[in-house]
């Protein structure tokens, strides 16, 4: 078993993320299960490759996690906790 993403974690990833480990994490699911869906056309958003890898825009990960600022109040707790742990540099 793996261990999962925190929301503070998935909010902090760059522009594309691998389908494993961190997509995987992210929904907590094996690393088999997410090439199986990938490989089924099953996954809830594009899954984009590049040579032999894959990857997934993290804008279309915080959206299917229901991360995408505006439409809850976790977003906003969550956002406000990167804020936190990641201080500005002019701070």
């Amino acid at each position: 078993m793996t261990a999962a993403l925190s929301v503070a974690e998935i909010l902090d990833l760059p522009a594309l993320v691998p389908l494993w480990p961190t997509t995987g994490k992210a929904m907590c699911q094996s690393e088999s299960t997410m090439y199986q869906l990938a490989r089924e056309g099953r996954l809830p958003f594009e899954v984009i490759r590049l040579g032999r890898r894959r990857y997934v825009r993290t804008v279309d990960l915080h959206k299917f996690l229901g991360l995408v600022p505006g439409n809850s109040e976790t977003a906003a707790e969550a956002t406000a906790a990167v804020s936190n742990e990641h201080p500005s540099p002019t701070a």
